[in-house]
């Protein structure tokens, strides 16, 4: 009961947070760079609920449209490597034999290196931006995804109603989607939600480096990385809320990708 009730507050919290960053332009009372040096670092409350940054910018404003563009680019390549995911464990599992081994042992090899530096080396090639982070966390991101199709794939493969369609004529391509990818779904689901959160992660700390996404446009790792000096000087509601709002996000996350990791067990009784 305590998990079901932790997982309908982690539910209740994201879709909340969705709805004001994909509604920021008319949930924000500010213009998302107005600056008014009047009312530099002003405290919550007030014409400003959260208070305000350096150059007088709404620290709320700043939150919801700083949201946008970081679910936004965690969104579209958690996207990009679902797509790379799929296709190379889709592969690897379906074909089988010596390509499969090839692939995996390449697989294993990217595994191998640590995350953090195939991201770094990834940056370098690729200059940051919001584009730009999107192909960086992509690209980098897939693996765990084609494991999953991988050893779902050489489970299915085999199946009764796979052998069927392949003696019917039935193309490689529509068995591949319509018959393997299809009832791999539920394991990439859970798969990819946590990719989200991962994503969510590698972008802030990107940001918060100073090598993600630039400094004058609005994320929450952005913001953080901002905050750094207003902490230093007692404003420490700059850094405080998007700090906060990254932990909830991504621990609502995880709560809901371990909870639809448990295997529902309905109608088994002793």
């Amino acid at each position: 009961m305590k998990r079901k009730k932790t997982v309908i507050v982690s539910c209740l919290l994201l879709s909340l947070v969705l709805f004001c960053t994909i509604f920021s332009n008319v949930l924000a009372p500010y213009a998302v760079n107005e600056m008014n040096l009047d009312e530099v670092y002003a405290s919550p409350g007030g014409a400003h609920v959260l208070g305000t940054d350096h150059l007088g910018r709404d620290v709320l404003t700043r939150l919801l449209h700083g949201g946008k563009v970081t679910l936004t680019v965690a969104a579209l390549s958690v996207f990009l490597s679902f797509l790379i995911g799929v296709i190379y464990g889709g592969i690897s599992g379906y074909v089988g034999g010596w390509l499969d081994a090839i692939m995996m042992r390449l697989l294993e090899a990217f595994i191998a290196i640590p995350s953090l530096i195939m991201v770094l080396a990834v940056q370098a090639i690729i200059q940051g931006g919001m584009w730009g982070m999107t192909l960086i966390i992509g690209v980098t991101g897939w693996f765990a995804t084609a494991r999953i199709v991988r050893t779902e794939f050489m489970r299915l493969k085999d199946a009764e109603y796979v052998k069927m369609a392949k003696m019917f004529g039935t193309p490689s391509w529509k068995i591949f989607t319509g018959h393997l990818l299809r009832n791999s779904l539920t394991p990439l689901f859970v798969v990819t939600i946590f990719n989200f959160a991962g994503a969510v992660f590698i972008e802030v700390s990107l940001s918060f480096l100073g090598i993600g996404i630039p400094p004058a446009v609005p994320s929450w790792g952005t913001m953080l990385s901002n905050a750094q000096n207003d902490l230093l000087i007692g404003a420490w509601w700059v850094g405080l809320f998007p700090g906060l709002l990254i932990f909830l996000t991504v621990l609502s996350i995880n709560f809901i990708g371990e909870a639809l990791k448990e295997p529902k067990r309905r109608g088994i009784r002793a």
